[in-house]
C-alpha cells in the first residue's frame, strides 16, 4: 500500500522530468553539429567575414536547431545589438554556453574570435567525447544490474537462509 501511495505521488513529477523524443533528438542534434559549426564560424571569419555575416551564411548553410540560433545571434546583432548581450540568453543554455562565453571573451578582451573559436570547437568535441565514453560505460553497469538481480535471489536461498536458520537453530538450541 506504501508503494502504491510513494508511486502514485513521485510518478507524475518523475514523467513529467522525463525528455520527450523530439527534444532528446534536438539536444543529440546540437551537441553533433555544434562543433562544426563553431569550426565553419572560425573558417569564416578567418576568410574575412564580420562576425553578424558569418553567422548568418553558417546559420543558414547548416539548417536545424544550431542554424536557427545562430540566425536568431545575428538578427539580433544586425538589430544593434551588443554581441555580448546576444550571446547573453545562452549562456544558461549547457550547450551554446562554451561558444557564448568564448565569444564574450573576444568582445571584451579583443581577442582574435576565429582563435578563440577553434579552441571552443575543440573542447566542444573533447565533451562530446567524455560524454559518449561516460554512456558507453554506462551501458556496461546497465547491462550486468539484470543478471545480478537473477543470481541475489539464489544466492540469497542457497547460502544466506541456510546459515541464518542453522545459527538460529544453535542459539534456541533446536539443533544438534
Amino acid at each position: 500500500m506504501l508503494a502504491a501511495v510513494a508511486a502514485v505521488s513521485i510518478g507524475p513529477v518523475l514523467v513529467a522530468r522525463l525528455e520527450t523524443g523530439p527534444e532528446r533528438d534536438r539536444r543529440r542534434r546540437l551537441a553533433d553539429e555544434l562543433p562544426v559549426a563553431v569550426d565553419l564560424l572560425s573558417a569564416c571569419l578567418l576568410a574575412g567575414a564580420g562576425p553578424e555575416q558569418a553567422l548568418r551564411s553558417v546559420g543558414a548553410a547548416l539548417g536545424g536547431p544550431v542554424g536557427e540560433v545562430f540566425a536568431a545571434v545575428a538578427a539580433s546583432v544586425s538589430l544593434g545589438s551588443d554581441p555580448r548581450a546576444a550571446w547573453a540568453p545562452w549562456l544558461g543554455d549547457p550547450t551554446f554556453a562554451g561558444l557564448a562565453r568564448a565569444v564574450i571573451r573576444a568582445e571584451v578582451s579583443g581577442a582574435p574570435l576565429a582563435v578563440l573559436l577553434t579552441r571552443a570547437a575543440a573542447d566542444l568535441r573533447v565533451s562530446r567525447r567524455i560524454a559518449a565514453e561516460a554512456a558507453a560505460r554506462r551501458v556496461g553497469v546497465l547491462a550486468v544490474a539484470p543478471l545480478g538481480l537473477c543470481f541475489l535471489p539464489g544466492f540469497i536461498l542457497l547460502s544466506v537462509v541456510p546459515v541464518v536458520s542453522s545459527l538460529a537453530a544453535s542459539a534456541l538450541g533446536l539443533g544438534p
